[in-house]
């Protein structure tokens, strides 16, 4: 556990930084906005048409994607700066790992999540 502690201790400073920081910015904000504030910001122009825009699935597809693959650079690196020692089960575990990665790239592909329309 004392292995732990100092991780412990960075972890209550940040979260304490966070509520301590949110707590000052309440406290010090105007109460009510200003006119001013509340005025179109873009030039002073009127906006045209609607406010919310609903974004093609494909934006959100193409994200997921990436995170994939993100997952997979954060899990890749450190077990190859440390394969000496983890051995041959390790090894399997990995092409595992690489190998439901590639199913879904592969479903993804075949969906047709990859191509930009």
């Amino acid at each position: 556990m004392s292995g732990y502690l100092p991780v412990l201790i960075y972890a209550a400073l940040i979260v304490a930084f966070a509520v301590i920081s949110l707590a000052v910015a309440a406290a010090l904000r105007p109460a009510r906005p200003e006119p001013q504030k509340l005025m179109n910001y873009e030039c002073g122009a009127e906006p045209i048409g609607e406010a919310w825009y609903q974004y093609p699935v494909g934006f959100y597809l193409v994200a997921l994607v990436f995170i994939v693959f993100d997952v997979l650079s954060v899990f890749l690196f450190p077990w190859a700066l440390t394969l000496r020692g983890l051995g041959l089960y390790a090894v399997g575990l990995m092409a595992l790992f690489l190998g439901i990665l590639f199913l879904g790239w592969l479903y993804a592909y075949r969906e047709g999540v990859l191509e930009w329309k």
